[in-house]
């Protein structure tokens, strides 16, 4: 299936030079949506992955159903102040200062696998910060999965340093410029 057809790129959004993969398109075709659920879920299929966890806010379109396709649970890590519980946070450096995710303390429990699920694999500063909130809980992430890898803004080499190899990230679509 023709992914890239079915995502609308918006130029100059949400500033100047930036071209925004929009995926509002392709997740509302059913065929497509389906498509993307069953090749991610089945690139992780007897990986042993226990829970889904999905970054805020696309990371949940992607993770709720492929967790429901892998027969797992669904754990949301979201901006500071949006969870009831007590959470723990981690800060992560952007382009143009801080920002933090957080995830429930009670979330995950030691040991547990752990698929990371988000839209968009750019520079990999969001992704890195939620593994670290999954090692801090003492899970094991088993991988990550996106629809979209901007490759030219070396998320996956990110993701390496922290001792994840390319078969862990896996990626639908791949933009290399």
């Amino acid at each position: 299936m023709d992914l890239k057809a079915l995502i609308r790129e918006i130029p100059d959004f949400p500033r100047p030079g930036v071209s925004f993969k929009d995926i509002t398109t392709l997740m509302k075709d059913r065929a497509a949506l389906a498509y993307v659920v069953r090749s991610l879920a089945d690139h992780f299929r007897g990986a042993g992955i226990q829970t889904v966890v999905g970054v805020e806010s696309r990371g949940y379109v992607l993770g709720a159903p492929l967790a429901y396709e892998l027969g797992t649970g669904f754990v949301l890590i979201r901006k500071p102040g949006k969870l009831p519980a007590a959470t723990i946070r981690v800060e992560y450096d952007l382009e143009y200062g801080k920002d933090a995710l957080e995830i429930h303390r009670d979330a995950l429990q030691r040991g547990e696998r752990v698929l990371l699920v988000d839209d968009l694999l750019a520079t990999g500063g969001t992704m890195s910060a939620a593994a670290r909130l999954v090692r801090e809980l003492e899970a094991e992430t088993v991988g990550f999965g996106f629809l979209i890898e901007l490759t030219f803004l070396g998320g996956r080499e990110r993701l390496k340093s922290m001792g994840f190899s390319d078969s862990q990230i896996v990626t639908l679509v791949r933009y290399d410029a």
